[in-house]
């Protein structure tokens, strides 16, 4: 584990077998050409979050890969979750562009290069995979949240993605059936996917209440941006969390709030439905 400025570097376990039993192999050089890739990669997702002010936790990197923790303030709106989702693959098209040019103009080994242009591209191939939380699920969200409420995305994105990891794990052990032996690093991939997506699903809670009690901060210093706001009509007795289930991500809601005859009897700006839902969970209109 590796401390820099804030960031904790580590490596899996699992990692370092791997690695030491590709120097038994005589594997190593290539398995260290794909660290080098997948941590660039990483750096690409830090760096670019970085740039844009927010705190890069760690970077853990995988027996597949590498995950880059960023610290969600707040002020992780839907653009910029997508500049730092993309920014990951845009290093692989980087590292791409300077083996080929490297190629063509007779510099290094050709094999070599070829390796690594392969590598780069899997990699970003594999990540733009619409999977969370692969890249391509991230970006998938982003794009979601814009439409629909921010708490059935979560649901949403967590549910198609164990659905996806389970189709992965069933094509990786597919082969037993024909006595084949079976598609390693598809089900180990696949595992992982399941448990990520098991654990965002567990997690949505936690991950809403996040974004409930962030709505206030984000909404004083973006009231320009966000623009008219939006109407939510609820009934009187509707409960104050379903209200907030239908809040999104880059809206500002006014709630109104009807009588069984649909009259109208308030209208209420989302942050005093928040406010009363953590108070005392006693909506505003009430006496």
């Amino acid at each position: 584990m590796i401390n820099i400025r804030g960031t904790v570097l580590t490596l899996h376990p699992l990692f370092v077998i791997v690695m030491l039993a590709s120097v038994i192999t005589g594997r190593f050089l290539e398995l260290l050409t794909l660290f080098v890739i997948v941590f660039i990669h990483e750096l690409g997702h830090a760096g670019a979050a970085i740039a844009m002010g927010f705190k890069v936790r760690s970077i853990q990197m995988l027996p597949f890969g590498g995950v880059a923790v960023i610290e969600d303030d707040g002020r992780m709106n839907a653009s910029r979750e997508l500049i730092i989702a993309l920014a990951g693959p845009l290093q692989n098209g980087i590292m791409i562009g300077m083996a080929w040019l490297c190629q063509i103009s007779g510099i290094g080994d050709a094999s070599f290069l070829s390796y690594v242009i392969q590598g780069n591209l899997l990699i970003a191939l594999f990540n733009l995979l619409p999977i969370p939380p692969l890249d391509g699920g991230k970006v998938l969200q982003a794009l979601i949240s814009l439409v629909i409420p921010y708490h059935a995305m979560l649901l949403w994105s967590a549910r198609t993605g164990m659905i996806c990891s389970l189709f992965m794990i069933g094509y990786g052990l597919y082969p037993l059936l024909s006595g084949d032996g079976v598609r390693l690093n598809l089900l180990m991939i696949g595992l992982f996917l399941a448990y990520s997506n098991f654990e965002d699903h567990r997690n949505v809670p936690y991950r809403f209440m996040r974004f409930l009690v962030n709505r206030n901060g984000v909404y004083e210093h973006q009231q320009e941006r966000i623009g008219a706001a939006s109407p939510i009509v609820a009934d009187y007795s509707k409960p104050l969390d379903d209200i907030m289930r239908l809040f999104k991500r880059e809206k500002y809601h006014l709630i109104y709030v009807t009588d069984r005859q649909g009259g109208l009897l308030a209208v209420v700006p989302e942050q005093h439905v928040i406010a009363s839902y953590f108070a005392s969970d006693r909506p505003p209109w009430s006496a």
